[in-house]
């Protein structure tokens, strides 16, 4: 024990500050928030014959008069780029990608804003902003959203310090932090898993196969995530109550995903222009 608490204080403090100091420095690597440069992509653009369009493995790209991108489909890949011979489509290093709204995620080249996550309302916020126990389940994902999910159990991280705890069972959960396209296979175990959840209850979609089905879409076996699901009772669960996309998506884009469900970061609106 004593070598045990030795090792600790060499250690010191080791986890990060965020959301009340600077967030942890990121990879020069780093693919963040997709960007297209209307300028460069103009409306009319016939040089590349719309090539990033057709190389998109997941048609997260669309030409709707000026480029659209669905960002719940980007798979952050870089085809899209590699291929624009006017270099009008990057990757900026801004890790705060956490939608309320699957609308919210199309955007045209040129868009405005890019409208983030907003906290839950005074009602729910109530029972859930300082308690959220929230019941993983990965429905077919390969591994990496939920690398991902575990790396804010570590102690750089320390998830439980926001009051946000990943539990066992279904029943001892306020709602479900969904990975994975949703497999066939695993259609009746989400389907029980949500029933199980006493209500009110929570969907989060974590990473483009939960949100669209990423690069698994229109597989009869391995399905499109959640969809576009809605109160009409469409798709396999309810409208989420929070998107985050990504391939995987970072930890930190996670954290601030969560952290701004619960109000502990206020909503932004993003000028996108480009």
């Amino acid at each position: 024990m004593i070598k045990e608490i030795a090792a600790r204080l060499k250690q010191g403090y080791r986890t990060i500050e965020f959301p009340h100091g600077k967030p942890p420095a990121l990879a020069d690597r780093f693919r963040g928030r997709p960007l297209v440069d209307a300028e460069k992509c103009g409306s009319e653009c016939s040089s590349c014959a719309d090539a990033c369009v057709q190389a998109c493995p997941t048609q997260a790209l669309a030409r709707e008069g000026r480029l659209r991108l669905d960002i719940g489909k980007c798979l952050f890949c870089n085809d899209c780029k590699n291929l624009c011979p006017a270099g009008a489509i990057s990757h900026d290093t801004d890790y705060r990608l956490s939608f309320g709204e699957r609308a919210d995620m199309r955007i045209d080249a040129g868009a405005l804003e890019l409208k983030l996550a907003m906290q839950l309302d005074k009602k729910i916020m109530r029972l859930f902003g300082r308690s959220l126990k929230l019941r993983v389940v990965s429905a077919g994902g390969c591994g990496a959203c939920e690398a991902d999910v575990n790396v804010l159990g570590t102690i750089g991280w320390d998830l439980g310090r926001f009051g946000i705890q990943y539990v066992a069972s279904p029943r001892h959960a306020d709602g479900i932090l969904l990975t994975g396209p949703v497999s066939k296979n695993m259609v009746p175990a989400l389907k029980k898993t949500w029933e199980a959840i006493p209500g009110p209850k929570l969907l989060i979609a974590l990473g483009s196969c939960a949100v669209s089905g990423g690069p698994f879409v229109g597989s009869p076996e391995a399905g499109d995530g959640i969809g576009d699901c809605g109160s009409d009772g469409g798709g396999i669960l309810p409208k989420a109550d929070l998107y985050i996309p990504g391939c995987p998506p970072h930890p930190l884009t996670i954290l601030d995903g969560l952290l701004r469900l619960i109000g502990r970061i206020k909503e932004e609106k993003r000028d996108v222009t480009k």
